[in-house]
C-alpha cells in the first residue's frame, strides 16, 4: 500500500454509531470474531465507518475459515494417505491462505500492534482529539 495515509477518521465518512449485527451469512467461527472485535472498533475506538463494514465482514470470514481449517487439521492431520502416496492435507492450504488474508484486513482496520502505532492510528491522540470524529463521548 502506498500514498500518505489520512491523519485521522473523516468525519464525512458516516462513522458507525451503535451495535451492528453481524451479516446472517456469517459461519458461527466468524460471527463470533464479529462480536469480539466489532465493539472494540465501534465502542472503544470510534473508528469503524460504513464503508469499513465489508472490510471487517472479510477479515471475520478469513478468521472463522482459519479456524475451521486448523479444526479439521487437528482432527484429519496435516498429511493424508493417496493412492500416489502422502499428501498435505487441502486444509493446511485453506488455513494459511485463510490466516494472511486475517492479518492484512486486520492492519486495515487497526487491529494489529503495528497498525496502531503508525502516526496515522495515533493522529487524533496526538491531536488532542477524544474522538476521531470530532465529537465529544
Amino acid at each position: 500500500m502506498r500514498g500518505r495515509k489520512p491523519s485521522f477518521v473523516d468525519p464525512g465518512s458516516s462513522p458507525v454509531r451503535g451495535p451492528l449485527d453481524p451479516p446472517e451469512w456469517l459461519s458461527p467461527d466468524a460471527r463470533a470474531e464479529w462480536e469480539r472485535v466489532a465493539p472494540i472498533l465501534i465502542e472503544e475506538r470510534r473508528t469503524l465507518t460504513m464503508t469499513d463494514v465489508a472490510t471487517l465482514a472479510n477479515y471475520c470470514v478469513a478468521v472463522g475459515r482459519a479456524a475451521e481449517a486448523e479444526r479439521l487439521i487437528t482432527s484429519e492431520g496435516m498429511i493424508y494417505h493417496s493412492k500416489t502416496g502422502p499428501k498435505k492435507h487441502p486444509a493446511v492450504a485453506i488455513s494459511s491462505d485463510a490466516q494472511t488474508q486475517a492479518r492484512l484486513l486486520a492492519g486495515e482496520l487497526g487491529l494489529t500492534p503495528v497498525s496502531r502505532s503508525r502516526p496515522a492510528a495515533r493522529g487524533a491522540a496526538d491531536s488532542g482529539q477524544d474522538d476521531l470524529f470530532g465529537m465529544d463521548g
